[in-house]
Order: C-alpha cells, then sequence, then structure tokens
C-alpha cells in the first residue's frame, strides 16, 4: 500500500513539474532556439505520465519507482535551467553563452540518461505513448552532442563594450545593433534587465563582483543611446493599478494628463514612485525609507514574495533609478533626488535674491484686503510651485503655507482654486507635506472637497493623496473627516475626480483605523457600482480598495451583502491579472469562516476560473487561488462525510422501522 502511494505522489509530482515547464515562455534570444527544443520535448512526457498516473495496475516496481525519482531531479534541473533562459539577464546570457550551453547539455543529458532507465514495459503504458517516449529520447541523444553556431558580431559587440573605460567613445552603430538583436527597445526592457541584473547581484550577497558591475555599465550605455535615439520614449501602456501616478505626483494645471507609472517603477509596499531603490536579499526592489521601517519593525521576510531574508543589507539598484529619472524627465514630472550623504536631510532652495524678492511680493498681496491681488497672487504662485523644487522649497521658507491655508475657506471660486491646486504642487516636495499640515490644513481642504468646484474638489483629493503618503498624516486626515466627501467624489465626481478620489482612498485604507470610517461612509455601494458599470473604467481602482476594506470585519460584512460573489467570480474568470489576483483577495476574506459565500462561489461555477488562476496567474492570484481551492475541497469533504453518516443513521433505523410495522 506504502509503495502504490508512494509511486502515486512521484508521478502527480512529475505531471506539475512538466505543467509548470509549460508554462514558462518568451526564452531569451541568445538561447532561444535551445530551450524552446527543450521545453517541447519535455511537454511531450505529459501522456506518458497521465497514463502512468490513470493506470489500474497502480503499484509501481521499486526499480522502476527510483527511476522516475531520477526522473524528478531532472526535470527539476531543467525547470530552473528554462526559468532562468526566461527571465535572466539578456547580457549575461550572450556573454556567457558557453558557460550557459554547457548547463544546458549537463541537463540534456540528465534527462537522457534518467528516460533510458525507466523499464516501460513495467509501467503498461500504450504502445502510441511508448514510441512518444521512445522519440524524445533519441531527441535528446542526438542533442545531447549537439554544438550550434554562436552569433559571433553579437559576442564580439558586447565584449567590446565590456572591455572598454567607462568614458570612453562607443560606436553608435555597436549600440544600434546590441540594443535590437537584445531586444532592449524601450523601457519596460531595460527596466526587466536591470532587475535581472541586480537579483544575480542580489544572490550573491550585495557583492556583485566586477563582471555583473561592468554588465550594468554596459546596460547603461545602451540605455542612454535609446534614450538619445527616442528623446520621447515612454512607457508602454499597461495595466492601471491603484494608486496611479495621482495629481500628487504630477503637477496640476487644469488639462494636465495624469501618467500612469510603470509597475516595476513602484514599490511593492507603499506602491508609491520609488525614489530611492535598493534591493534586498531575495531580489526584489524597494523604496528605502519602507523597506528600512519594514525591517525596523522586526520582520524578517520580503514583503513581495513572503521569503525569510537571508541578510538585511540593502543594495542600491543604480540602474533602475537612472531608468525612473528618464522616464520622469520624459512625463514632465520632477525625477526623485538622490538621498543627501549630509547629515540633514533639508531641502535648500537655490532660488536668486531676484526670485525671492518675487515671492515676497506675492505674498504681500496674499494678506492684502483686496481680492484680486489675493487671486493673481495666489494663481502665480500656483504656477511657481509647478515649475521645479527650487520654487516649492523656496515658497515655503517664505511663509506662503498659512496664508493659502487661509484661502481654501474663501468664497470666490478662483482664489480657492488656485490656492488649493498650490497647496498641491507644493505637497509634491517631501518637506512640505509635514508643513501643510502643520499649518492646520487638512480641515480647509475637507471644505474644498464638500464645497468647491469640481476642479478644486479633485485637486483636493489629489492634495489629500500627497499627504497620505506620510503614515502619520493618514491617521490625521482620516479623523478630520476627510473619507466622506471623497466617498461622495467618488460617486459623482467626473473621471479625473473619481481617479483621484480613489487614489486617496486607497492609501487612507491602508491605515486600519480608516477602514471602517470608509465602510461607514457608503463606499462599499459605490465601488460595486463602478464595479458594474458599463464603460466606467474604474474597475482596476474599485477592485484594489475592496481587497483593502475586506480584511476589515465590517468591510467583509458590507461586501458580502452587497451580493458581490456573482461580481467577483466573473472578474475571476475574465478579468486581468491584476485584477483577477484582488477579486480572489475578496473572496478570501469573505469565504473564511462564512460557508454560505462558498457555497455561492461554487454554484457560480469557480472552481474553473480558480484552477486557470492557480496555474497562470499571479505570484498573489496564484496564492489566494489556493487557498479558496483548499477551502472548497474541505468544504466538500465535510458536506459529503455528513452526507454518509446520515444516509447510514437512516439504513440503521429502518429495520427496527420494519420490525415494528410487523409486530402492529
Amino acid at each position: 500500500m506504502e509503495e502504490e502511494k508512494g509511486g502515486g505522489v512521484v508521478v502527480q509530482s512529475l505531471i506539475e513539474t512538466v505543467n509548470e515547464i509549460a508554462s514558462i515562455s518568451d526564452y531569451r534570444c541568445a538561447v532561444k532556439k535551445q530551450y524552446c527544443n527543450l521545453a517541447r520535448r519535455l511537454k511531450l512526457l505529459t501522456p506518458m505520465l497521465e497514463e502512468i498516473r490513470d493506470s489500474k495496475d497502480s503499484i509501481i516496481p521499486q526499480q522502476t519507482l527510483k527511476a522516475l525519482v531520477s526522473l524528478k531531479q531532472a526535470l527539476d534541473s531543467a525547470k530552473d535551467l528554462l526559468k532562468f533562459g526566461s527571465e535572466g539577464s539578456k547580457i549575461y546570457m550572450a556573454l556567457e553563452r558557453e558557460q550557459i550551453m554547457n548547463k544546458y547539455h549537463e541537463v540534456t543529458a540528465k534527462m537522457e540518461h534518467a528516460l533510458s532507465g525507466i523499464s516501460y514495459d513495467s509501467l503498461g503504458i500504450s504502445d502510441e505513448v511508448k514510441e512518444q517516449v521512445e522519440l524524445v529520447l533519441a531527441q535528446f541523444r542526438r542533442a545531447k552532442g549537439r554544438v550550434d553556431a554562436t552569433d559571433v558580431e553579437l559576442y564580439e559587440d558586447l565584449l567590446s563594450l565590456y572591455n572598454k573605460p567607462d568614458d570612453s567613445a562607443t560606436d553608435l552603430a555597436v549600440l544600434r545593433r546590441l540594443s535590437e538583436k537584445l531586444q532592449l527597445r524601450g523601457i519596460a526592457d531595460l527596466t526587466q534587465e536591470s532587475l535581472a541584473l541586480h537579483e544575480m547581484v542580489a544572490a550573491t550577497g550585495g557583492d556583485p563582483g566586477e563582471s555583473i558591475e561592468k554588465m550594468s555599465m554596459l546596460l547603461k550605455k545602451i540605455k542612454d543611446f535609446v534614450q538619445t535615439e527616442n528623446p520621447n520614449l515612454d512607457a508602454p501602456a499597461r495595466e492601471k493599478n491603484l494608486p496611479p501616478c495621482g495629481s500628487g505626483q504630477a503637477f496640476v494645471d487644469g488639462s494636465h494628463k495624469t501618467p500612469v507609472i510603470p509597475d516595476d517603477f513602484r514599490c511593492p509596499i507603499s506602491l508609491e514612485l520609488i525614489k530611492d531603490p535598493v534591493i534586498v536579499s531575495t531580489g526584489q526592489t524597494y523604496e528605502r525609507s519602507c523597506i528600512e521601517k519594514w525591517l525596523q519593525a522586526g520582520h524578517d521576510t520580503c514583503p513581495k514574495t513572503q521569503q525569510k531574508l537571508t541578510s538585511s543589507v540593502l543594495t542600491p539598484n543604480y540602474v533602475l533609478r537612472s531608468l525612473i529619472a528618464q522616464w520622469c524627465e520624459a512625463n514632465g514630472i520632477e525625477p526623485p533626488k538622490r538621498p543627501s550623504s549630509s547629515g540633514s536631510n533639508k531641502t535648500v532652495s537655490t532660488c536668486s535674491p531676484a526670485e525671492r524678492a518675487k515671492i515676497e511680493i506675492l505674498l504681500h498681496k496674499l494678506t492684502s484686503g483686496s481680492l484680486e491681488d489675493q487671486r493673481s497672487a495666489a494663481g502665480e504662485i500656483r504656477l511657481l510651485a509647478k515649475r521645479n523644487a527650487d520654487n516649492r522649497v523656496a515658497i515655503a521658507e517664505a511663509g506662503a503655507i498659512p496664508l493659502l491655508v487661509g484661502l481654501l475657506s474663501t468664497p470666490d471660486s478662483h482664489t480657492q482654486e488656485h490656492a488649493i491646486t498650490a497647496l498641491l504642487n507644493l505637497s509634491i516636495c517631501e518637506d512640505n507635506k509635514g508643513s501643510i499640515v502643520s499649518a492646520g490644513a487638512v480641515p480647509g481642504i475637507v471644505h474644498v472637497l464638500k464645497k468647491g468646484s469640481m476642479e478644486a474638489r479633485e485637486n483636493a483629493a489629489a492634495t489629500l493623496f500627497s499627504l497620505s503618503v506620510v503614515d502619520e498624516n493618514k491617521v490625521t486626515i482620516g479623523s478630520l473627516g476627510a473619507i466622506p466627501p471623497l466617498v461622495t467624489l467618488l460617486s459623482e465626481g467626473t473621471q479625473r475626480g473619481k481617479k483621484d478620489a480613489a487614489t486617496a482612498l486607497f492609501n487612507l485604507c491602508i491605515y486600519q483605523g480608516n477602514k471602517g470610517k470608509a465602510v461607514r461612509a457608503g463606499v462599499v455601494p459605490t465601488l460595486m457600482r463602478l464595479l458594474t458599470e458599463p464603460g466606467a473604467g474604474m474597475v482596476d481602482e474599485a477592485l484594489a480598495i475592496l481587497a483593502i476594506l475586506a480584511s476589515h470585519p465590517e468591510g467583509k460584512a458590507t461586501i458580502g451583502a452587497a451580493e458581490a460573489v456573482p461580481v467577483l467570480v466573473e472578474v475571476i474568470r475574465n478579468g486581468s491579472p491584476r485584477n483577477r489576483e484582488n477579486a480572489a483577495a475578496v473572496l478570501v476574506h469573505l469565504c473564511s469562516g462564512d460557508q454560505k459565500h462558498l457555497v455561492e462561489a461554487q454554484e457560480h461555477r469557480v472552481m474553473g476560473p480558480l484552477v486557470d488562476l492557480a496555474q497562470n496567474g499571479t505570484d498573489r492570484g496564484k496564492r489566494k487561488a489556493q487557498q479558496l481551492l483548499e477551502r472548497i475541497s474541505r468544504f466538500v469533504e465535510q458536506q459529503q462525510q455528513a452526507q454518509a453518516q446520515t444516509e447510514a443513521h437512516i439504513q440503521q433505523l429502518q429495520p427496527s422501522s420494519l420490525a415494528n410495522s410487523g409486530d402492529s
């Protein structure tokens, strides 16, 4: 019996490994041909493994079982190799192709040896499947010693740059060929290559060594060339997930369109644009201040992957920082400042005396009794604060923030719009966030959010989002009544107003104490309407907020009462990867300790979409889908046991009932 059980486990693990290999795709150009062939051959083993699993004669001989274990080890090696071929550094694979191909031939030899050691006659598989496996084995034997020609030009181009000093001139034709052949043509490609190189850095414990440092410099040269060739280069359109860039990260002046931050440029903890990217030992990149707070709180795991951190060393990600700066400049956003090496991090303005004098004149107008002077001065300060970082610092240093806060309650709508937008643009400077809250701005911002023009309300919401980046401000803003008017704007605002309200609510609800306030303000019915409203364009934001609220008891109860299960199941079935992930996260919370929602999810045929999500979703989506599948499986098992007990009890009662009827 133990032999039967052990054989079944091994075969099932083999099937799962081959399925994992089948899900890997898009191999790097340097190894594409060989790795595609390897993956194709391994996928052909599935029919054999499924026949073994489904065989009526389920006892596998000991010798054959050992051979299958050997096959599992070979498949694991192949899976690791193929995963690196799909996600690893393109530059590294092209430069170290000989070493990479040696590993490929080692895996090929392992597979050939493992398949040769299996006694197929003892497994009872069909002749057709046996012929297919023999074909695969023959292909492995032929591939074992084969050496394919390398791209000599690519290798020599890389080597010429690799061995050049950093400051030497580079042939543009060489850079153009490298950009094309390595498929490093856009920001997304360059960012992915940067992350791949820095995962190699993290694997070394933070000491990259000369070779990886040279590869990083090589990547920088290619990146500079790509940016020079196409100065309007922008990140490709991506799935929008919360919070988007938001007006708190871009300058706002009426018609300005907020760009969407590429996912790779966001910190996984704060979901904000990364300013000081650092890599932890798992290879993930975070905002330095966020991961430092995480570590100081006593955590020893990676927030994104939940893997245990082998070291607390934080390695600067210089390549990603450079890419973010290029993206910011291309989108009219102030590039993140490098952290100061001095003792104080206080930003100092370098404005000229003439510019400071102009600001002083504007502040004098703000304090005058003339409504026209106040309106024009507030408008000019708004534009100055939009222009650059030095102006934002100088305006705050001159004492403008309390004066602008005082104008938030003015009955003149234009002055009010100028004042709130000026505060929004000033809040982009980190030092100004605390000054704005300390000046008592939040009640005034809430007043604008309730009573202002639509443009003023939108910018008030964006200002609250910008200020709520600071954790302690989340508490202050929530306690001063900002959440109900944000929910109102989310419900009745323009498209931009809804987006601004959603980003602010998402950020505020990260703080547990604000979740109940949002639920009591009626956010859940509004989010459910946005989820199902045709053409609303708010599905991403609505699901992201619901995923946060579902972890709160009031949120869970209200979402459950809003008949959310059918909608969530539909998103898991047909949504984008991030939306499927968030829908599954909400459903996990709803089904926790509540069998009613489990039954409802089953009635709406959630099993198929969950199985697909568990195999093809994002990492978090896979985990949530697996949790739901396990809960449903346990629930079904309990139902079957209860039914069996009921039937057994009825059968026990039947003889005595018949006897009693005979006596009568």
